[in-house]
């Protein structure tokens, strides 16, 4: 329950969104990202969507044959391959693991953007019919419009580049390219903090890309159904129009996203593939 209910008043615009940009944490969070706690609802999110992704996809494999494909599996193999033709032009070398990785980000990216769809007080009316509110003061559906969880995803990836580092070019040749790439071996001091550098770089960046776009779609949603509580004509059109208007245009920027995201992962790993 927001301030402003407790003290018996409507929350005002900035209590409304400082309220939905809350989560339903282990205890009170004041940073936008603090490793120090758990936002839980950013995990049970994160984990239903995957959860709905590789059940989407085992339907789709399981449906799968060899005749003229339904709707559902040309809009499947669609997908499938646009994935596999970008794995196939950036990695060179064994992709049987990798394309069904960037399948798996993009699938699970996605779906977690798309949940940016639903009413923004769809559970907070919920919570407070089945008498929950008083438990559930905060709750956020948008995992990725987390930077814990952005940069959570960004870590895995980084760790698959590290993986595949060492197993291409071997542990002591990971580390050798390490100390000798870009300037040669004279200035290894310089190379192992440039190519530090370069992979908290990437990393850093992968997640907040992501991270800033949700955020910033998110405020917008909110900003929209502002428009909605004001008692007046322009309030109503306006939230009608302008909430159509940039639903439509989110679709655009979920489905981008989870596709930029996944190509970085895919550059990323096959520059794994490559050395200096």
């Amino acid at each position: 329950m927001s301030v402003a209910e407790q003290a018996g008043h409507a929350p005002t615009a900035s209590e409304y969104i400082v309220h939905h940009l809350g989560h339903f944490s282990t205890h009170h969070q004041d940073k936008i990202v603090d490793f120090s706690i758990l936002n839980m609802d950013t995990i049970f999110w994160s984990v239903f969507a995957g959860v709905v992704g590789s059940l989407f996809m085992y339907l789709a494999a399981r449906k799968a044959h060899s005749g003229v494909p339904g709707r559902f599996q040309a809009f499947v193999e669609m997908v499938v391959e646009m994935v596999d033709d970008q794995a196939k032009g950036i990695v060179h070398g064994d992709r049987t693991f990798i394309a069904p990785l960037a399948l798996t980000v993009f699938v699970w990216v996605a779906l977690m953007n798309s949940l940016d769809f639903l009413p923004v007080d769809l559970f907070a009316s919920l919570f407070k019919l089945i008498g929950l509110d008083s438990v559930i003061s905060h709750h956020r559906v948008v995992p990725t419009a987390d930077l814990n969880g952005t940069l959570g995803i960004a870590l895995g990836v980084l760790a698959l580049m590290i993986f595949y580092n060492v197993k291409i070019k071997g542990l002591g040749g990971f580390i050798h390219e390490l100390f000798s790439a870009p300037f040669g071996i004279w200035l290894a001091p310089f190379n192992l903090l440039l190519n530090l550098i370069e992979f908290a770089a990437k990393t850093v960046s992968l997640g907040m890309r992501l991270f800033g776009n949700m955020y910033a779609g998110e405020l917008l949603f909110l900003l929209i159904a502002l428009l909605g509580s004001m008692a007046t004509v322009f309030g109503f059109v306006g939230h009608v129009i302008a909430g159509s208007m940039w639903a439509i245009f989110h679709i655009l920027i979920v489905l981008l996203q989870a596709f930029i995201f996944m190509m970085l992962t895919l550059v990323y790993i096959g520059q794994a593939h490559e050395g200096h």
